[in-house]
């Protein structure tokens, strides 16, 4: 019999401490596993495991190499494999700049699954902390929190990861007024508005369930089958969906980014450029900092008798997304943040795309140094 795995993440600590206690004391059996990653540049990082009444162990690990990845084969998989036998449900008390999906995908090996099942992927936010770290534009160095050298990731866009990839998301107290919570549950409905969250007083959500898949999981948030938030106003933040079917001109479309940037909180899609039409462009945009990646091939790029090798969620995103004369190619982009005109938002968006009487060759590529680099 599989034993119940919960990862609990969170770049807030309290607050990530404070929905352990709560998983721990509403489950009597259950026990909390933690790696203190401070020391993890030197290859060690300190392992602590509790209950809901004390320290049952606490040791500090060398690993052949510092990174997460290591911390999670070498020590965590079999740290758990251990408590199976005696404990649940196993808890995962993730460190603060840990995003949840490369644990929960270790934690889903094929190999594990008879003896342990991920049932949870909890968030914990701070109602007071989140409204306002979602918007700061530094690299986590830069916050001094402590990640390994040659970390480039930026705080608030770890915090949108942590909390796009949850299936519940957890806002312990900690002293917040009830206009802090109201506001956080806003914006949190905003980005993530499929997500439970689970304020004070609410029931916990379940972690002793059947197993997720992980694979769903990644269909949620990869660019080509992502659930992406549909239009909405609130007191607190707008989100602004922009859909259409023709191509984008490069040029014009390179020049609007900062403007798509700096007007909203998050934003995230995919996009279709004219000389570019066989791929999928991903945009990924948190507090001001932009990541493009290339996300493979269109469907209707490819020949039908590939169709088979590719995925379901992928084969409904794209019949979702057909139109005749472009196959799947769309733009669609979400932007969320306060007051944003949506208006001037799809002005600026439609002056981009690529004109009936304009050619589809395009001489002035400015996305080349991102997407031809050797």
């Amino acid at each position: 019999m599989s034993v119940p795995v919960v990862l609990v993440a969170g770049v807030h600590a309290a607050a990530r401490t404070a929905v352990v206690d709560r998983l721990l004391r509403g489950h009597p059996r259950a026990v909390a596993v933690h790696h203190d990653l401070r020391a993890m540049p030197g290859g060690l990082v300190t392992r602590t495991v509790r209950d809901g009444r004390a320290v049952l162990d606490r040791a500090v690990v060398r690993l052949d190499h510092g990174c997460v990845t290591c911390t999670v084969r070498e020590d965590l998989v079999p740290e758990l494999l251990r408590r199976a036998a005696h404990a649940g449900p196993l808890v995962v008390d993730l460190w603060d700049c840990v995003e949840p999906r490369t644990v929960a995908e270790a934690l889903d090996a094929p190999a594990l699954r008879d003896r342990l099942r991920l049932t949870a992927v909890l968030t914990a936010v701070d109602a007071e902390l989140m409204p306002v770290d979602i918007c700061r534009g530094e690299r986590l160095a830069e916050t001094g929190a402590p990640v390994a050298p040659g970390d480039g990731r930026y705080l608030a866009g770890v915090l949108a990861h942590q909390i796009e990839y949850a299936t519940a998301l957890a806002v312990p107290g900690l002293g917040a007024g009830e206009d802090d919570l109201l506001v956080c549950r806003d914006v949190l409905r905003h980005l993530a508005p499929l997500t439970p969250v689970v304020l004070p007083g609410d029931p916990p959500p379940e972690v002793t369930g059947p197993a997720l898949c992980t694979r769903e999981l990644a269909d949620r948030v990869d660019p080509a089958t992502a659930l992406l938030p549909c239009p909405a106003h609130s007191p607190t933040a707008d989100t602004v969906v922009w859909r259409r079917t023709a191509p984008l001109h490069p040029a014009r479309f390179f020049a609007a980014m900062d403007v798509l940037a700096a007007e909203s909180v998050r934003s995230r899609g995919r996009f279709w450029l004219t000389n570019r039409p066989d791929r999928m462009l991903a945009w990924d945009a948190v507090a001001g900092v932009v990541t493009l990646a290339d996300a493979g091939v269109w469907l209707a790029a490819l020949p039908e008798a590939a169709w088979d090798e590719v995925r379901p969620a992928r084969r409904v995103a794209a019949a979702l997304d057909w139109s005749a004369e472009h196959g799947d190619r769309v733009q669609h982009l979400v932007m969320t943040g306060p007051g944003i005109d949506a208006d001037r938002i799809h002005a600026l968006l439609d002056a981009c795309l690529l004109g009936p009487d304009e050619s589809g060759a395009v001489l002035d590529d400015p996305f080349a140094a991102f997407f031809d680099a050797a």
